[in-house]
């Protein structure tokens, strides 16, 4: 994909459509559903620029030009790409700083790939492609502040746990390792090259830790949409139970060789969403 395909603005609903992000918010009411479209259409205009095949300088300008176009946004002036969002800033209390995060979080992957971060370097990244997007949604909710906030460090930092244990022969296949290096360490694995970790018998060993950290994060984004209004927490609970399914699913599976790719059936989709949907 060229940056001026990634670049170029979207339509929302076709940009997600076919995602589990998809099903999880056209349960919302229109003004919500539109600002969830609109927040997940910029998540995926950046991370096409920072997966992108094309020259590092020229991706890391396209990330500071949607910087750019983030601060006209929010001091009255929108481009053009994003006029339609004044509308969603203004009524759910959107916050640019939380927009920037996301940039900052799929930037980490431009200058060099990702390989083996140290795990508080993992969890910035989490918090920065995961959970900042788990702030911008909160408000779109109506979650109350402090349980909005909590919902999205933890749900956030879930999904994208799950989500780094699904994507490991992917990602090493774009020369990236996300596993943390101090679990490579402790599994006795020296080597940070992608292609050579995924091959690691010791492998497991490193991914085990991670699927309880992401299994800790799930109980505890559960526990707060407990407490909150079921209408409230009914897209972020369909995303939960989504990913969750992934994980268990990863987990019967297993991480050594060879790993076959996991997929919830439509079918268990279909169930998750009559069953969360429906106030």
């Amino acid at each position: 994909m060229t940056l001026e395909t990634a670049a170029a603005n979207a339509d929302y609903g076709t940009t997600a459509s076919g995602s589990s992000f998809y099903a999880a918010m056209r349960i919302l009411p229109r003004a919500q559903r539109d600002a969830m479209f609109q927040i997940y259409s910029f998540c995926r205009q950046v991370d096409d620029i920072a997966d992108s095949d094309g020259p590092r300088p020229e991706r890391l300008a396209a990330l500071q030009q949607w910087r750019d176009d983030i601060d006209a946004l929010y001091q009255g002036h929108p481009p053009e790409r994003l006029k339609d969002y004044v509308s969603s800033v203004k009524s759910f209390g959107l916050k640019r700083e939380d927009f920037l995060a996301i940039i900052d979080g799929m930037e980490m992957d431009v200058p060099q790939d990702i390989r083996a971060p140290d795990m508080a370097t993992l969890d910035l990244y989490c918090d920065r492609v995961a959970s900042a997007v788990g702030r911008l949604s909160v408000r779109v909710f109506g979650l109350p502040e402090n349980d909005g906030i909590l919902l999205a460090h933890h749900l956030g930092r879930a999904l994208q746990l799950t989500n780094i244990l699904r994507d490991i022969d992917e990602d090493a296949g774009l020369g990236r390792l996300y596993l943390p290096r101090e679990g490579l360490l402790h599994a006795g694995i020296t080597s940070d090259d992608p292609v050579k970790v995924i091959a690691e018998r010791a492998l497991p060993k490193v991914c085990v830790p991670l699927v309880e950290r992401a299994k800790s994060h799930f109980e505890q984004s559960d526990a707060i949409m407990k407490r909150n209004s079921r209408r409230a927490v009914r897209a972020p609970r369909i995303m939960s139970k989504y990913y969750r399914a992934i994980l268990e699913l990863l987990i019967i599976r297993g991480f050594a060789v060879p790993r076959e790719p996991v997929r919830v059936h439509k079918w268990a989709k279909i169930a998750i969403l009559l069953r969360y949907a429906i106030i």
